[in-house]
C-alpha cells in the first residue's frame, strides 16, 4: 500500500466476467500503489475515456472497477477487451447509488435528513457497502433498520466490517472476490 498520495497509477489489463458481471480488475502492482486496500476514490481514465468513481478492494489486497451498462456501452466492453488506466486517488468522493430500501428508510426518517447530509460522501458509501454485503434479504433488513438506529444515536459510521473485503455478494464469497 502506498502513501496516502494522488500520484497517478497507470497500467493495463482486461476485463472479466464473473457470472453474468464485467468487472475491470487491477494488476497487483497497481493495487500496492493506491492509497488503501480498501474503497478509493479516483479520477479515472479508461481507454482515453473520463470517469470519477470509487475503486472496490477484492478482499486479497487488490481491486477492481465496476463495468456498469453505460461504461460497458461507452467503451464496448466484453471479457477481454484490453484496458489500458490511470487512476489518480482524490479526497472528493462522488456520491454512492442509494439502495432502494436504505433510501426509503432514511425518507421516513426524516429527522435524519441534517445528520445524512453531514456526513461524508465516503461515509455515506460505507454505509451502503454495509447494507448490501449480503445475499440474505432478512439480515439486509436488519442492516437498514439498524442503520438508521445508529444514525439516530449519532453513529456517523457503520462498524464492525472490514474494509477491504469485497462487499459486492453477486462477486464474492466470504469477502473475497471470486476466482
Amino acid at each position: 500500500m502506498a502513501e496516502k498520495t494522488t500520484t497517478p497509477v497507470h497500467g493495463s489489463t482486461a476485463v472479466r466476467a464473473i457470472d453474468e458481471r464485467l468487472i475491470i480488475p487491477l494488476p497487483e502492482e497497481a493495487s500496492a500503489a493506491l492509497p488503501s486496500r480498501g474503497q478509493v476514490a479516483v479520477e479515472a481514465v479508461l481507454n482515453d475515456h473520463e470517469l470519477t468513481t470509487v475503486v472496490e478492494p477484492d478482499g486479497r489486497k487488490g481491486h477492481w472497477l465496476r463495468v456498469d451498462d453505460a461504461l460497458r456501452d461507452e467503451l464496448d466492453l466484453e471479457e477481454g477487451t484490453a484496458v489500458e488506466f490511470t487512476l489518480t486517488p482524490t479526497a472528493a468522493w462522488p456520491e454512492p447509488e442509494i439502495p432502494s430500501d436504505l433510501g426509503a428508510a432514511l425518507e421516513d426518517a426524516d429527522d435524519l435528513a441534517p445528520t445524512w447530509a453531514s456526513i461524508t460522501p465516503m461515509a455515506r458509501w460505507e454505509w451502503v457497502r454495509w447494507v448490501g454485503a449480503t445475499r440474505n434479504p432478512d439480515t439486509r433488513a436488519r442492516r437498514v433498520e439498524v442503520s438508521i438506529d445508529k444514525l439516530r444515536g449519532g453513529k456517523r459510521r457503520p462498524c464492525c466490517f472490514d474494509l477491504a473485503s469485497c462487499t459486492d455478494p453477486e462477486l464474492a464469497r466470504s469477502g473475497r472476490l471470486k476466482d
